[in-house]
């Protein structure tokens, strides 16, 4: 059995405000830095063997202070990569829920697709491929930070639950997601765990 977590990366500046998605040079804001030393903290007692990222600088900058206090190198992993937003990426939240295509998407997850953008089932089959080479591997416990949509994906995938039920689970930032892996399947031991302060 092999045991990941999955950690959303910690705050920046459009949470909450716009669709940040793939876009480049979205860092961590002061809060976003602090917690990601919590969380490092957090993992300082823990065992791990290695640290796998999405690109994104956010994911980066959030993985980092764990790798350092671990004294181990971030991977950046393609399959962790956020869900591309297409036409929507950098769009504030006002506009998006003005548009009727956002809400089709948001009710229909498994058979829609962000305009110019990536499927939710493109997200599912990406990241799983991923967690299914990890549950092959007896390497040790790992890291994985990410982003909200791809926990939520692994999560409904891994308890046999539609994609559109994305909006029944929360992810927050900074949040720990703690799975145990083997091959051809997995449970989630614990969910949105915040590290103590």
């Amino acid at each position: 059995m092999s045991r990941v977590y999955l950690l959303r990366h910690a705050a920046h500046g459009l949470i909450d405000k716009a669709l940040a998605g793939r876009m480049a040079a979205v860092h961590l804001s002061g809060e976003g830095r602090d917690q990601a030393q919590t969380v490092a903290r957090a993992f300082a007692g823990r065992s791990i063997a290695r640290i796998l990222s999405s690109p994104l600088e956010r994911c980066r900058e959030t993985a980092q202070p764990v790798a350092d206090l671990l004294g181990l190198d971030v991977v950046v992993e393609p399959a962790l990569n956020e869900i591309d937003c297409g036409r929507w990426t950098g769009m504030d939240f006002p506009s998006l829920a003005a548009d009727p295509a956002w809400h089709a998407w948001n009710a229909d997850r498994t058979g829609g697709r962000m305009p110019g953008g990536e499927s939710a089932v493109e997200v599912q089959d990406r990241t799983m491929a991923l967690i299914a080479r990890l549950a092959a591997t007896d390497g040790g416990p790992t890291l994985l930070t990410t982003h909200s949509d791809v926990v939520k994906t692994v999560v409904l995938t891994l308890i046999g639950a539609p994609l559109d039920h994305y909006g029944r689970i929360v992810v927050d930032p900074a949040s720990i997601t703690t799975l145990d892996l083997w091959p051809g399947g997995g449970k989630v031991v614990r969910l949105n765990e915040q590290a103590p302060a």
